[in-house]
């Protein structure tokens, strides 16, 4: 599937590469790389989790033809095949990956800046930083060494953009944010747009409360593709070091995310919620304002949080523990049984009760 040009390496190579214990022929060539299904001979692919060994990857596994697989150390491994055995298949597999891309992975060509940036006379750029065609860096901007503005982005006023950052094409970040260092943010987000916040008439009528407040993303955060991050109404919002946000997600106003969390795609989060550190929320999740979510608290795909979670794992609309769940969900697959014994009970008493012919 892909490979740099007349680029080969043998396993043996490979291993020493990515750190991995080789089971198999040192001198095999690999061309290539590839998923599981879709390998041939000379490509490598990888099993990414022990937890997959009892799914269709499994059968995968066994059906693939490819020549090497990354494992765990405690995958089952036949004698048939060549694997390389990893704490990490996929870590493994990425450093192969960009090996054979080499100098392809590139997501700009444009080096500086270029002549068609509009920078404000009084923004700060630092060293060895590049700013693409089309981008606005607005009044006071200070940005830090090494760092990427793609083409048609705009950096409001007074906003602080640390080094090594990189902040794709059609990004906006508006007034007075503060971004730190080695932050990625994906197309088409939008940091500090104005909470959704107003006051209601007796009347009926909405009037928008001003958003006076800042976003501050804190270093090593990623923020993937059409995500909304609000502004505090007068404080700030804040997303904690090493998070990472999923695209098309929505962070509302005064919303504290902390350290190293995952937060998965169209997931929205209310006004005001502080979530701690370490918490995992999957997909499609819900959660209220005002809430608290303790660290490490893991939110199943698709479930609506309603109350302040203490640590656990939770799922469902409302969320709640995830054996009572999981329990529910077992129950309700069931439903169809029970009313048809319900209906045959209701029959054979009505029967019952019915009084005996006369002959």
């Amino acid at each position: 599937m892909g490979a740099g040009k007349n680029k080969t390496f043998t396993l043996g190579e490979i291993a020493k590469l990515t750190e991995s214990t080789l089971v198999g022929d040192p001198q095999y060539k690999i061309l290539g790389y590839a998923d599981l299904e879709s390998a041939s001979e000379h490509e490598i692919s990888f099993l990414s989790s022990p937890r997959y060994t009892k799914t269709r990857y499994a059968s995968l596994v066994k059906h693939s033809q490819a020549g090497a697989i990354f494992v765990t150390t405690d995958s089952s491994i036949s004698e048939k095949r060549n694997y390389l055995i990893h704490a990490d298949p996929s870590k493994a597999f990425q450093i192969i990956v960009e090996a054979f891309l080499g100098e392809n992975i590139k997501y700009t060509y444009f080096t500086s800046i270029h002549q068609a940036a509009v920078i404000h006379e009084t923004a700060t750029i630092g060293e060895h930083v590049t700013i693409g065609p089309n981008a606005v860096i607005d009044a006071y901007v200070v940005i830090g060494d090494h760092s990427t503005i793609g083409p048609v982005s705009f950096i409001g006023p007074h906003t602080k953009i640390g080094a090594h950052s990189v902040i794709h094409p059609n990004v906006t970040i508006r007034e007075g944010c503060e971004i730190g260092n080695h932050v990625v943010i994906q197309p088409g987000t939008v940091v500090g747009a104005c909470g959704f916040g107003f006051s209601t008439s007796e009347k009926g009528v909405h009037t928008r409360i001003k958003q006076i407040g800042k976003v501050v993303i804190e270093d090593h955060v990623e923020i993937a593709s059409n995500c909304s991050i609000d502004r505090a109404r007068f404080t700030e919002t804040r997303i904690g070091q090493g998070t990472k946000i999923d695209s098309n997600c929505v962070i509302g106003h005064n919303v504290t995310i902390g350290k190293h969390c995952i937060i998965c795609g169209q997931t929205g989060i209310a006004g005001s919620t502080k979530i701690g550190n370490h918490v995992v929320i999957a997909g499609q999740c819900g959660i209220d304002g005002h809430l608290k979510i303790d660290n490490g608290v893991m939110v199943s795909a698709k479930s609506g949080v309603t109350k302040s979670l203490p640590k656990g794992k939770y799922g469902g609309h409302p969320a709640r523990p995830i054996d009572q769940f999981n329990r529910t969900n077992v129950l309700l697959h069931q439903l169809e049984t029970h009313i048809h014994d319900l209906k045959e009970l209701k029959a054979g008493a009505k029967q019952d009760s019915m009084p005996p012919l006369q002959g």
